[in-house]
């Protein structure tokens, strides 16, 4: 091999490897925000979760109370 090909194969390569940084660096950015948006949808999640449960014992007590004839 001559070292102009040398060359040139390396440049390649060099090119190639900071190509291949640029799209990682791109997808970890994406993968920190996604990962920021999954928390954040999950802290949402359980206050409703949290809030639907509440709103379901209050709707379910008035109506669950034990018949006026029943004696303990």
């Amino acid at each position: 091999m001559t070292p102009e090909s040398l060359n040139s194969r390396l440049e390649q390569a060099e090119a190639a490897l900071a190509h291949l940084e640029r799209n990682f660096d791109e997808l970890n950015s994406v993968v920190i925000a996604q990962g920021k948006t999954i928390a954040r949808l999950q802290r949402q999640l359980e206050t409703l979760g949290e809030t639907l449960r509440g709103q379901d014992l209050d709707r379910i007590a008035p109506h669950n109370q034990k018949p006026p004839h029943y004696a303990p």
